[in-house]
């Protein structure tokens, strides 16, 4: 039995891994398909919102920032709630908000309300909740199979950038983009809400009150929780700021090649459609090599694929290496998650996750910003290339930092109180 079965006061394989844990799994699978909209329409409608406000690439590009900022916070703000309340009361309040948002941004006048409305409504107090809360509620369900358990969770915010961005396209070309978000934000409603009938119970963990364990094969000195969750959370905006460079900007970068914004939007939804099959696999590695070295090996892979982006811009060339970054990158954010719940306790998991994870959105955030501005600057997406690289190598030698840390002798590493 692992430390965290034994933890919570001998909880049998079959209350924490049960039927209705894995029915809930998926709903909460559904549930982060559609909500996770709000992280990829902004992105394919970056050249409609550009147009119709006549403003600059790196102007467009803030709407993301924020929405992907809100989306942090709100993992954290959600993530306690659902710490302190459970998961339904937010869940449900965070679909409606996401609702109201899309139609609140088809009203936008200006790119700093659309902006606003989209980082507060749509990432902070709705999309968010379809992440990091969801995937520490997962993990509350699951122990010995908990590494592939989250990576199902967390395949919903890939399923959203597989399925949503050529629709989302097709409706903005054909519809508009106003149009499309008051549709958008009808369906979210009308279908998350019901899906939520299954989140009722609290999860056995917390309900026995188990207090989790904090131990970790290997190390020499103790490491404060306070200290790993900084090194995380900086790892986590660093491998971020990399991924956000095609993932932001694959449409524009199309487009500028003359290829159209519809090739680009189609190696989008590739990438992260192939980022799913990686994300699956990442947790049945992390079952068995554990949630560090997963990390290392996922972050490690996304940065060969990044650097191929920067000799290669042939049509045929970027479907295969957006094909490939997608099988390379999807590990990383359940890979973070894992290893959340392997140091630190259950009843903490929504607030840790949230934290960690908040990293990662403001990673997207300041990648997707900062990209942008790279190319106002230099005319060319190359130096921008080149600038995810470079961040990527961060928590490449972050994560290895952590885990030569932790392998320092035989002992047992105890994580101390902050």
């Amino acid at each position: 039995m692992s430390s965290t079965a034994s933890a919570a006061g001998g909880m049998s394989a079959s209350e924490i891994e049960s039927r209705h844990a894995w029915i809930r799994l998926f709903a909460a699978l559904a549930l982060g398909t559609i909500g996770g909209i709000g992280m990829w329409s902004v992105v394919v409608v970056l050249p409609f919102v550009q147009a119709d406000f006549g403003i600059t690439r790196a102007d467009a590009s803030f709407a993301y920032t924020l929405t992907m900022i809100g989306f942090g916070v709100g993992g954290i703000l959600m993530g306690n709630l659902a710490d302190r309340f459970g998961i339904l009361k937010p869940l449900r309040g965070g679909i409606v908000v996401l609702g109201i948002g899309y139609v609140a941004c088809a009203h936008a006048t200006n790119i700093w309300q659309f902006a606003i409305a989209h980082g507060l409504l749509i990432g902070m107090l709705g999309s968010a909740i379809s992440f990091g809360p969801l995937i520490a509620d997962t993990s509350l369900w699951f122990d010995r199979r908990r590494g592939v358990a989250v990576a199902i969770c967390a395949s919903g915010n890939y399923l959203a950038g597989t399925i949503w961005p050529p629709v989302v396209q097709h409706m903005a070309a054909s519809l508009g983009w106003r149009l499309s978000h008051v549709l958008i934000g009808i369906v979210c409603v009308v279908v998350m809400l019901p899906l939520t009938v299954v989140m009722k119970r609290a999860s056995p963990m917390v309900a026995t009150g188990s207090k989790g364990s904090a131990v970790s094969a290997g190390g020499k000195a103790p490491i404060s929780t306070g200290s790993l969750q900084v090194l995380l959370a900086v790892a986590g905006v660093a491998c971020c700021v990399a991924m956000s460079m095609p993932q932001v900007h694959i449409v524009a970068y199309c487009g500028d090649l003359g290829y159209g914004a519809a090739r680009g939007a189609e190696m989008l939804s590739l990438m992260l459609g192939l980022g799913i099959i990686s994300r699956l696999a990442s947790g049945f590695i992390a079952d068995r090599i554990g949630g560090l070295k997963t990390l290392l090996l996922s972050t490690t892979l996304q940065a060969i694929a990044l650097s191929l982006y920067l000799p290669f811009d042939g049509l045929a060339s970027l479907y295969v290496i957006s094909g490939m970054f997608g099988l390379f990158q999807g590990g990383i954010i359940p890979s973070y998650a894992v290893v959340v719940r392997e140091y630190f306790p259950p009843n903490e998991a929504g607030t840790r996750v949230g934290i960690v994870l908040t990293s990662t959105m403001l990673g997207m955030a300041l990648g997707g910003w900062l990209s942008g501005a790279i190319f106002d600057w230099t005319g060319s997406y190359q130096a921008a290339f080149v600038n995810g690289v470079a961040w990527n190598l961060l928590n490449i030698a972050i994560v290895m930092g952590i885990i030569w840390r932790t392998r320092q002798s035989h002992a047992k590493l105890v994580l101390q109180p902050a």
